[in-house]
């Protein structure tokens, strides 16, 4: 209904109003014409008359015939280019809704996840996030992710500096809408996705780094990945995986790439020995609460259109996350016999990332069950963690958007199904008991793990190199990053009446560092 009145409403659908002649004005010329020619033809014998008035009819019956062929495919033409401003709405929408996922969505969780001393400095990294790869992507980002496929693992430079990128809408990606409305929603997406690492080296890196790193990461590992699993010809795409909204563009990625920089960077000094717990909860449901929010822009908005996919998308999305945050409260509780605030937002989040690949492919049934089985699935691998204890994954990225962005994308090949959306050519092996979608989607996980694997690695080693190190010094470590890296402090201490009280920057040091300073710390 509401692309319909919007047609019936626009200015622009109106040929007069955009400089075309009035239908009336053209298809009355060859009659006109005719009738001049027979009024000259009058003074000629009856044969004569006729024979010209036959071969003038002939003529113009061709003419007229030839006239309206052209004008219908000039107007199927226009029709076919035609921006819908009920699309361009919601997907300028769905655009701010993913911006601000980022912050203060996942500033905000990630905020309130780390110790009160480094909490500036996480907010800082997603919030520069924005700026920084909203940069990247209007001068070399995009056409490298969505530009004419070279070797189809890479866009070309045809677009760079958005140069051809204008209002006229892009029908390979998005036939009703802007083609600079389809760019802007996809850059939300490349900012988001390296602002999830930063919550596995959270506390210990080098602000500098963080910007080299993030910046190489985008360009040496986002780009070329988007490009493979969603640009025209990319490498992924022509396997038949399917991935609706990033189950491997940004959460495989994401997560694959953080339990690299986790193993390269090492463990935060006191990690296994000092407690860590999240200084703000309030904070981290806030951001939980924000991000389920928003990532009604980022699954629903996939449909590149105000549609019926994007409703589907929109009640899988809600579906999956409601199912994961119970199931992960319930596995807490169940474990350790309290549930928490921490849990059930944790589980959102893991049902949010879990149900991306799959939100425009699946009915609210199978995202029922995915949510379910990701909730659950996601709380043993964040517990697994530190009691495999080899490798220091501060908020758990590898264990939330790694291992549920794969079991996401896996489980795409399991429920997709035509009647969802037509586009699936093969449908998941539980719908239609054939292995090929399935085959594809693992084939998909296994590339995005090597293509992740080695751009990080290569990314890491270059910012090393040119900011002298990842790390801060463990004296800058102990103080906390918020003071060390950008000389401010999230919160003021005041003395207290029983002794000596300073702040978190001296709490912070291991236990052995403390006693040292022989005075009462606020923990």
């Amino acid at each position: 209904m509401l692309r319909s009145e919007s047609r019936q409403g626009s200015i622009e659908g109106s040929p007069e109003r955009r400089g075309f002649p009035r239908r009336t004005q053209v298809l009355p010329l060859a009659p006109r014409l005719l009738g001049h020619y027979h009024q000259q033809g009058g003074t000629h014998k009856m044969t004569s008359s006729r024979s010209v008035r036959g071969g003038w009819s002939c003529l113009g019956i061709a003419a007229v015939a030839f006239g309206v062929l052209a004008l219908a495919g000039t107007c199927h033409a226009q029709a076919a280019a035609k921006v819908d401003s009920g699309d361009t709405a919601w997907m300028l929408t769905s655009a701010a809704l993913v911006l601000m996922m980022t912050a203060p969505g996942l500033a905000l969780f990630y905020g309130g996840l780390v110790r009160s001393k480094n909490v500036l400095n996480l907010l800082m990294q997603s919030f520069i996030m924005i700026a920084l790869i909203s940069v990247q992507w209007v001068l070399w980002g995009y056409t490298l992710a969505f530009g004419p496929d070279h070797g189809h693992v890479i866009g070309g430079l045809d677009w760079i500096g958005l140069r051809g990128v204008g209002f006229e809408p892009n029908p390979d990606y998005a036939a009703t809408i802007p083609h600079q409305t389809f760019m802007i929603y996809q850059a939300m997406f490349a900012i988001i996705t390296p602002a999830l690492i930063t919550g596995t080296f959270a506390e210990r890196m080098k602000f500098s780094a963080f910007l080299v790193f993030s910046l190489l990461w985008a360009t040496l590992v986002y780009d070329p990945l988007a490009h493979m699993v969603w640009g025209v010809n990319g490498f992924i795409r022509n396997l038949g995986a399917l991935d609706f909204a990033g189950g491997t563009v940004v959460h495989i990625s994401s997560g694959t790439s953080a339990l690299v920089c986790a193993l390269v960077i090492g463990k935060r000094l006191g990690y296994g020995s000092d407690p860590m717990q999240p200084h703000n909860m309030p904070f981290v449901l806030i951001g939980a609460s924000l991000l389920w929010f928003g990532w009604f822009g980022f699954n629903a908005g996939s449909a590149l259109a105000a549609n019926a996919l994007a409703t589907s998308a929109f009640v899988a999305t809600n579906t999956a996350t409601a199912a994961a945050a119970l199931s992960w409260m319930f596995a807490e509780w169940f474990g350790k016999g309290k549930p928490t605030v921490l849990g059930a937002a944790s589980g959102a989040v893991a049902g949010l990332v879990a149900i991306t690949p799959a939100s425009g492919f699946v009915g609210p049934m199978p995202a029922l069950m995915l949510g379910a089985i990701a909730g659950v699935l996601c709380y043993g691998a964040c517990n697994l963690k530190p009691k495999l204890g080899w490798y220091d994954d501060a908020l758990d990225v590898v264990g939330v958007h790694g291992v549920g962005g794969t079991f996401g994308a896996i489980a795409t090949g399991l429920w997709a199904s035509k009647e969802i959306n037509s586009a699936v050519t093969t449908q998941g092996l539980l719908i239609s008991g054939e292995w090929g979608l399935l085959g594809a989607q693992v084939a998909a996980v296994l590339l995005t793990y090597a293509l992740a694997i080695g751009g990080t690695l290569l990314c890491l080693g270059i910012a090393s190199a040119v900011t002298g190190g990842l790390r801060v010094s463990d004296d800058d470590e102990f103080a906390g990053l918020d003071l060390s890296e950008h000389s401010e402090n999230a919160y003021v201490f005041v003395a207290s009446g029983y002794g000596t009280t300073i702040s978190e920057t001296f709490a912070a040091r291991p236990a052995e560092h403390r006693a040292a300073y022989g005075v009462k710390v606020v923990e």
